[in-house]
């Protein structure tokens, strides 16, 4: 793994945690944000000296003792401290092929296409729109076969008005992708690289070295431009057999505005003989025995 990614990560939740809120008091000017290292070695219970080695990269195997010391101290949740585990002794991964591409089964790209009124994508790793229902679609050109979902939120302006909340949600979708992705992955590091070029947002959250693994549900309130509000529970599922890809499906409370709006934007999206066509990539495998 390149680059001292154990330093950068303790670095930058360090400058995130006020000195007030683990209880040590401050006097006068701090010339750094957060904690200094002297705190957080206290705080953990460790030496400054092995600490400063450890944020440095001097220290590449430190034990699991000290590292759940150190998320303690950090106040790190269990998916922070996992993600920092995971730094310091990372398991290792088939890698994929620099030109592989991430498909979808056609029986699963059939499956969402049959619900006419529910919106239903796949999405892969590194959070790219790989299959999607009409209605999907219908909903918010985010959920277009094709569409990287943090690049579409990030930078469309329409996806600001779509989305309430939409700083949060982007801030979601930036911890969801780090706590995804391999530091080294070319595909995360082109993404990034290009994220950071074109959002200051972006360049002001990646830093932050936020993770969270993506919620397996929950409700979004969404604004239209055609059919107004609406407030929409979702929950997502692990895609049997396919490696790293999530379902996606909305649907809103039966005889709620919400449920009358969805069926609205159903009406004129069937494919020939009223059934909606598949949209999305679908595995060679799956083509074949069609």
């Amino acid at each position: 793994m390149a680059g001292n990614v154990i330093g950068e990560y303790l670095r930058a939740r360090r400058e995130q945690v006020r000195p007030e809120d683990v209880g040590i008091t401050v006097n006068g000017h701090r010339r750094v944000p957060g904690l200094r290292r002297d705190e957080l070695a206290m705080l953990a219970g460790i030496s400054t000296e092995y600490y400063t080695r450890l944020e440095q990269g001097r220290d590449r195997h430190p034990s699991a003792q000290v590292l759940d010391a150190v998320a303690r101290g950090l106040r790190l949740d269990r998916e922070a401290t996992a993600y920092l585990h995971d730094l310091a002794d990372p398991a290792p991964r088939r890698r994929r092929a620099p030109e592989s591409q991430e498909n979808v089964r056609a029986s699963v790209a059939r499956l969402i296409a049959s619900w006419e009124q529910t919106p239903a994508y796949v999405q892969g790793r590194y959070l790219d729109v790989l299959a999607a229902n009409p209605i999907a679609a219908a909903l918010s050109p985010v959920y277009t076969p094709g569409t990287n979902l943090l690049r579409a939120v990030l930078l469309d302006p329409a996806a600001q008005e779509f989305f309430t909340g939409w700083e949060a949600r982007v801030g979601g979708l930036v911890a969801s992708l780090r706590a995804a992705g391999e530091p080294d992955d070319p595909r995360l590091v082109g993404l990034v690289a290009e994220l950071s070029e074109e959002s200051e947002l972006f360049r002001r959250l990646w830093p932050r070295h936020d993770v969270r693994p993506q919620p397996g549900g929950g409700t979004h309130h969404l604004c239209h431009p055609r059919v107004g509000e609406l407030e929409l529970q979702y929950d997502k599922f692990a895609v049997s057999g396919a490696e790293d890809q999530l379902m996606v499906i909305y649907h809103a409370e039966p005889g709620t505005r919400s449920a009358e709006a969805l069926r609205k934007l159903s009406e004129g999206l069937s494919g020939p003989g009223g059934t909606p066509e598949p949209q999305g990539r679908t595995s060679p495998t799956a083509r074949a025995s069609r």
